[in-house]
């Protein structure tokens, strides 16, 4: 997994805390993972709520989301997030198209969330 590399991993911000009324809110901008190698982790933080959140990850061809769809972690869908949880999941970089984007289904909201990944910088 993620230290099965000798160099260190790369953190980056997907979402910055925020406080989500609507799924607009809580969805990412398109990540370019082109740069990075083996697997993704990425960390999903869910705060203050009074419903529920349900993570879904994208992938697309360009930073603009082309063709986005959404892309199945290694552990399988994320079940629906209460307040105070993360969750954390995890996909080769080779099973994306090159960039990905985080998007949080708000069910009641207003939600506090956050998102980061983790991966190993491409070797050249």
């Amino acid at each position: 997994m993620l230290n099965a590399y000798p160099q260190a991993t790369i953190a980056t911000k997907m979402l910055d805390p925020v406080s989500a009324a609507n799924t607009a809110a809580a969805t990412s901008a398109w990540i370019d993972v082109r740069n990075r190698e083996g697997t993704i982790e990425l960390t999903n933080q869910i705060g203050a709520m009074t419903g529920s959140c349900t993570w879904t990850i994208e992938d697309a061809t360009d930073g603009s989301g082309t063709g986005a769809a959404g892309i199945v972690p290694n552990e399988g869908a994320y079940a629906a997030g209460a307040a105070n949880q993360i969750q954390k999941r995890t996909l080769p970089v080779r099973a994306t198209r090159g960039f990905i984007r985080c998007v949080g289904t708000i069910v009641t909201g207003p939600s506090l969330v956050a998102v980061s990944f983790r991966a190993h910088p491409k070797n050249v």
